[in-house]
């Protein structure tokens, strides 16, 4: 799709629809709006829905980070508790490695 050519009106409604999304548990997703919609809000000349536009992209941009934060302080604490968690550990595991460092 050519976000480009969609009218302003339109493209604000996909970026709101594509920020609702991921609250769905979707995070991805609103790393997708902050990719489509970054050039749009913030480097093209001013249109009237750009304000909202560029709200939806930031707020967009935190829930990608702190996503991000989150998945990154899970893995460090599985990956270096997950020995001394025993069997609660491996339930939690697809594959359960040999060992411990």
């Amino acid at each position: 799709m050519d976000f480009s050519k969609a009218p302003n009106a339109r493209k604000l409604q996909l970026c709101r629809t594509y920020f609702y999304a991921g609250f769905a548990l979707l995070p991805f997703v609103w790393a997708i709006n902050v990719c489509w919609c970054f050039e749009e809000a913030f480097r093209k000349p001013p249109f009237p829905e750009q304000s909202q536009l560029k709200r939806f992209v930031i707020y967009s941009a935190v829930g990608t980070l702190l996503w991000l934060v989150a998945i990154i302080a899970w893995i460090i604490t599985f990956q270096t508790n997950r020995t001394s968690w025993g069997a609660t550990a491996d339930y939690m595991s697809f594959m359960i490695p040999l060992g411990s460092a």
